[in-house]
């Protein structure tokens, strides 16, 4: 499918404190530039915007994909990795939206820049994501994730009762860090080989589980310098102790990144259909959505 390139289109959605008046994203007719459809490979139409949504500390481009019809659709904030917001974290959320789902997928980077895709090629272009990678924190990302939250409030396809979201990469332990400030909003949570799960810090991950109310999937490389099976042991040792609900899973022969695409020497086709059935499997259970969707139609089965 190709990518279509859309205006963006600024919106009241964020403080807090002005929760209630803030006005719609607009999605009638009159407003073509912040809106795009197409049909899908299973011949659903799709719903896309790129948007701006206003936090307390900027305006953090957003892309959002719904299916057009069966709304309000449960919510999931897809939270990205350090290569940055580009076409093929789109593209997987285009998927996730494909199955039922009102994706949200904001630029983390937006306090910094609008506009960053890492070029493997260019150590510029490496130094440069991890300035702005370890420029974000936990608390940013919960603060950010706030004005997500009063966002879709206002949102008529979203149905903001029910919210899972998932974290690849520098962003497993902020999908952690949202579940636990906003427990009574986010049912589930997934982290895809995320790195920095157990840090020395008073606002780490590990230490934030038992006020967890959701369910928690963790995804785990065999082969991850940024997750070591030493850290994981006192990952799962953290979330014996909470009693939250959680599965750890270890995926064999699999690196760092096994799940994007157009990685061709990490890409690992068997782990990333597998992370895909057990993410939609985590929705299913805790989010729906209501319609029948079988979340493997487009997707082969996992061989391992």
């Amino acid at each position: 499918m190709a990518a279509t390139v859309l205006g963006l289109a600024p919106i009241l959605a964020a403080s807090r404190a002005d929760h209630g008046r803030r006005e719609p994203l607009d999605t009638s007719p009159a407003a073509p530039d912040d809106r795009d459809s197409y049909p899908d490979s299973k011949g659903l139409t799709m719903i896309e915007h790129h948007l701006d949504i206003l936090t307390s500390e900027g305006e953090m481009n957003t892309f959002i994909v719904h299916p057009e019809e069966g709304g309000p659709h449960p919510v999931v904030f897809f939270y990205m990795d350090a290569p940055g917001k580009r076409e093929e974290l789109h593209d997987m959320a285009r998927r996730i939206g494909s199955v039922g789902y009102y994706v949200v997928l904001p630029n983390l980077y937006y306090r910094a820049t609008r506009e960053f895709e890492l070029d493997f090629e260019s150590e510029a272009s490496r130094k440069r994501m991890f300035e702005l990678m370890y420029g974000l924190g936990n608390r940013m990302v919960v603060r950010d994730t706030g004005a997500m939250l009063d966002f879709v409030d206002t949102q008529d396809e979203a149905d903001s009762r029910r919210i899972g979201c998932v974290g690849y990469c520098m962003s497993g332990p902020f999908a952690v860090a949202v579940a636990a400030a906003y427990a009574g909003r986010l049912a589930c949570a997934a982290s895809i080989y995320g790195a920095r799960l157990v840090t020395d810090r008073d606002d780490s991950p590990h230490l934030m589980l038992e006020q967890i109310r959701g369910e928690l999937y963790f995804a785990l490389a065999e082969h991850d310098e940024w997750a070591p099976p030493e850290l994981i042991d006192n990952l799962a040792s953290a979330l014996q102790t909470s009693g939250v609900r959680h599965r750890l899973e270890w995926y064999p022969n699999a690196h760092h990144g096994f799940a994007f695409p157009k990685r061709p020497r990490i890409y690992h086709q068997p782990s990333a259909e597998r992370h895909w059935e057990r993410l939609f499997a985590l929705f299913r259970r805790n989010i729906g959505p209501r319609w029948n969707q079988n979340s493997a139609t487009n997707a082969p089965k996992s061989s391992t």
